[in-house]
């Protein structure tokens, strides 16, 4: 009971340990003028460090309203690029590289195709 797993490495961790690194990052973004965004997704630890938790889009609108230069955007990889659309002057910086959608990873190419020009948004 106490320890538990934060990282991809399956090294668990004590309480102490992760306050610690909790700690160390809140002041690696306090140095680097960061904005830390947490999806709902995430596990209570990356949450309880983050500045705001929330859904994708609600993340990606909250840091355009932040001053800080820098997003990191603990979530995956459509998340991170949305901020980055949004915000273009700031740098968005995505913890973990591998984190991936299992909707995205699903959904098959060729059903994504180029839109077209002179089409009307349709309501189902």
């Amino acid at each position: 009971m106490g320890t538990t797993v934060i990282d991809s490495s399956d090294t668990p961790m004590t309480v102490e340990q992760i306050v610690a690194l909790q700690r160390e990052v809140r002041e690696v973004a306090a140095e680097r003028s960061a904005v830390i965004l947490a999806h709902n997704s995430q596990r209570p630890e990356v949450q309880d460090v983050a500045d705001f938790v929330g859904d994708s889009l609600a993340l990606s609108r909250e840091a355009t309203g932040s001053e800080a230069e820098v997003i990191a955007f603990c979530g995956v990889h459509f998340m991170a690029e949305t901020a980055s659309i949004l915000s273009p002057d700031k740098t968005v910086l995505l913890p973990d590289l591998a984190a991936g959608c299992s909707l995205g990873t699903r959904s098959p190419q060729p059903s994504c195709g180029p839109g077209r020009r002179g089409t009307r948004a349709r309501s189902w």
